[in-house]
């Protein structure tokens, strides 16, 4: 895939993850509404977490560029199958959360408890959905830097809000009674602890 087919496929990705961010401030409003002080997990670094997402869609392409050659099919491939992996898995996140997703995770104490969809198995199946996307997206064109600096920049900011996060939904009685006991990342193979 030649360079610009490559930015042109980043920027594709980052349009849908636009249409994304409208439907999270439709719900973050929607929040405010109900408990105009509903608590942030991870407002701290969330304008990192901003920032290096739009390195996603913009520093592989110039990776890319300067490269000057195309990954090799079996590593473009494996950035396409978890690219499209992460966009489906994100897309039933939504349908499963529907108005209580947001981008900033507003987390209200009224927050209804959610255990379909990816969130039978998981906590936290759009931390998955955005590792994958931080993987897969640089592999399509062989950035091999942006997939790890940008991958590594990703985690160690999500980390801190992933435990403010948590913070906040195990004070929610109904959550930590349903949701409690499952894994935050990979599911379980065999029930049981």
């Amino acid at each position: 895939m030649t360079a610009g087919r490559y930015a042109i496929v980043l920027f594709v990705f980052g349009a849908q993850r636009g249409v994304e961010l409208l439907y999270s401030a439709r719900n973050e409003r929607r929040i405010h509404r109900r408990q105009p002080g509903a608590p942030q997990a991870g407002r701290s670094v969330f304008k990192w977490i901003a920032l290096v997402n739009v390195g996603l869609f913009t520093v592989p392409a110039l990776e890319r560029a300067l490269r000057r050659r195309p990954a090799p099919a079996p590593i473009a491939a494996m950035g396409w199958a978890a690219a499209v992996s992460a966009v489906a898995l994100r897309l039933s996140v939504l349908l499963s959360l529907r108005g209580s997703w947001t981008v900033r995770a507003v987390v209200p104490t009224d927050l209804p408890v959610v255990d379909r969809g990816p969130y039978r198995f998981i906590r936290h199946p759009n931390y998955v959905a955005l590792g994958l996307e931080f993987l897969g997206l640089p592999l399509i064109g062989g950035a091999y830097l942006s997939a790890l600096g940008l991958g590594v920049a990703n985690a160690v900011l999500l980390s801190r809000r992933i435990r403010e996060e948590d913070a906040l939904l195990m004070a929610i009685p109904a959550y930590r009674e349903r949701m409690g006991e499952k894994p935050r990342f990979v599911p379980r193979l065999i029930s049981g602890r």
